[in-house]
């Protein structure tokens, strides 16, 4: 259990203590939740109310606030980067793995840089790199020529491919797998002909990526990540796919091939992105979109209908169905109201 005093808090937010320097905390809590030894914050307006009743031994909250509490408060410029900063600092999340498990497969021909650690039954084939203090959980398997950059961390069971890169400060949640071949085949009189996926897969720095998730090889050119890149579980990133600098993606998204998201981007979640078109900077899709076409600018887009209860949904549904037959409608009136004017 890791002790922390409300001293050590200002320290880690850069925030402004009124209070006991001195009081400690073990544990992030919610603050209708919140008792002695617990810190917690407020971002979201809606739950100022629990402010007077609060346990907690301290609040993080913005300089507005700070009068409603009645107890220790760290003033800071942003609670939830600052609970995110607290919770790195409480984090007792344990290593994928430590040290050379006996079990552990690690080919002559790989490269291991200092202290690194490779789990039970992990395989680590020739020409690999690994760079120092990279772990490597059990069951992992690392394909040839693989590099994986300093401290960067493998949960059980991710698969690797052969020729894959990926940076410094990486996370990747279990049973993901980088590098697979692309969907890329030929048709010729009705027979599959396949097409070998001679790209690989670049990720960046401070990527992480979520358990399940898939991201293809290219098929000529590289599938990439760029740096700071977060990726939720459960997602397909197709063959030859871009994703720009910064950008996050939430659960179960799905990005068809040769398509460019760009920097800054928020993918809600269930969103399926159609293939060979490019997506500006800054652009944030809801959950649930259907991206047919490409995004030129930038700002907050939608699709789809939002829940109903089942007899308005029903209607609606009709509705659109006869939008083909109400538009032949308008036309014919449009058109002899025209004619009228014209008469």
């Amino acid at each position: 259990m890791t002790v922390l005093s409300l001293a050590e808090l200002a320290t880690i937010t850069g925030g402004e203590l009124h209070g006991d320097a001195n009081a400690t905390v073990t544990m992030v809590a919610p603050m209708d939740k919140a008792q002695e030894g617990h810190v917690t914050f407020l971002s979201n307006p809606k739950y100022a109310k629990h402010l007077n009743d609060c346990q907690a031994t301290v609040v993080m909250v913005k300089e507005a606030q700070r009068e409603q509490c009645n107890g220790n408060v760290l003033v800071v410029n942003d609670p939830y980067v600052a609970f995110a900063k607290v919770t790195q600092a409480l984090d007792i999340t344990p290593a994928p793995a430590q040290d050379i498990a006996p079990s552990a497969v690690i080919s002559e021909q790989a490269k291991l840089g200092s202290n690194v650690s490779v789990g039970a039954n992990a395989v680590i084939e020739s020409g690999v790199e690994l760079g120092d203090n990279a772990v490597i959980g059990a069951g992992c398997f690392v394909g040839k020529n693989a590099k994986i950059g300093a401290n960067s961390k493998l949960w059980s069971n991710v698969s690797v491919y052969h020729e894959v890169q990926i940076g410094s400060d990486c996370l990747i949640q279990a049973n993901s797998v980088i590098g697979s071949d692309g969907f890329g085949y030929a048709n010729e009189k009705g027979e599959w002909i396949k097409i070998p996926q001679l790209g690989s897969v670049r990720i960046g720095n401070r990527v992480e990526i979520g358990s399940c998730t898939t991201i293809d090889r290219g098929a000529l050119d590289d599938t990439i990540i760029e740096d700071n890149v977060i990726l939720d579980n459960q997602l397909q990133i197709a063959h030859n796919v871009h994703i720009g600098y910064g950008t996050a993606m939430a659960g179960g998204t799905i990005v068809a091939g040769s398509t460019k998201i760009g920097k800054y981007c928020i993918i809600g979640g269930g969103t399926v992105i159609n293939g060979h078109i490019e997506i500006a900077d800054g652009v944030t899709i809801t959950g649930m979109g259907m991206v047919m076409r490409g995004i030129e600018e930038k700002g907050m887009y939608s699709s789809g209908i939002p829940l109903q209860p089942n007899k308005e949904w029903r209607k609606t549904a009709t509705r659109v169905h006869r939008i083909d037959e109400m538009n032949k409608r308008l036309k014919a009136v449009e058109k002899h109201l025209e004619q009228k004017e014209e008469s």
